[in-house]
């Protein structure tokens, strides 16, 4: 079991539905796991989460962006079998569109955290301009610089991206109704997981 010990203590953030706020503890063993990926935010409704029962809706767009990867998934159980862990940056939901960098970056030590629990990762992929913010605030405190640069995503996505020996993929938001308009960032969703899970297919 994993984050067992991780919670928010003050609840600092004044721009998110602290109603939605939710650290799911998940049975695995955090040594098998070679990807940390990261989406933005929990959802409203808590039962759309990744590790809910009865078809979350985060669920719906994740599977078939791994199945576009040819990834053969049909549950979040299938998706950790295949060493990936999925997380959102912010652990309560969104009011807005945008967060505000406060946030992120006082949600981040949560994140940093969690991230920490797993000694053996692989690849981690930044689903997002939230998670992308919010691991170079990670990688800032920890190594002493941001490990993505500047940029929009669909400019620097093609070059390789490294935390100390640990791949790092910016990419795009798996989950939400712009999942099913934006077919270009659908394409290239599943061309970082398809490469994502390449490099960790051996291990």
């Amino acid at each position: 079991m994993i984050n067992n010990n991780l919670k928010c203590e003050a609840f600092p953030c004044e721009d998110v539905n602290k109603e939605g706020y939710q650290i799911v503890k998940v049975k695995l063993n955090p040594d098998n796991v070679k990807v940390f990926m990261i989406v933005e935010a929990m959802p409203i409704n808590s039962k759309d989460y990744f590790y809910s029962n009865n078809s979350p809706e985060y669920m719906t767009t994740t599977l078939q962006a791994f199945n576009d990867a040819e990834c053969k998934v049909n549950s979040i159980e299938d998706i950790l079998n295949l060493g990936f862990y999925l997380t959102s940056a912010i652990k309560c939901a969104k009011i807005g569109y945008s967060i505000s960098t406060a946030t992120i970056k006082n949600c981040s030590q949560i994140l940093e955290k969690e991230f920490l629990q797993f000694p053996n990762l692989k690849v981690i992929m930044l689903m997002g301009d939230v998670a992308i913010k919010s691991f170079n605030y990670i990688s800032n405190r920890i190594i002493g610089s941001r490990t993505i640069p500047a940029g929009s995503t669909y400019k620097i996505r093609k070059n390789e991206f490294y935390y100390n020996n640990i791949r790092v993929f910016p990419s795009y938001v798996p989950v939400g109704k712009n999942y099913l308009i934006e077919k270009s960032k659908r394409k290239m969703i599943a061309e970082d997981i398809k490469n994502a899970f390449e490099l960790i297919k051996d291990f």
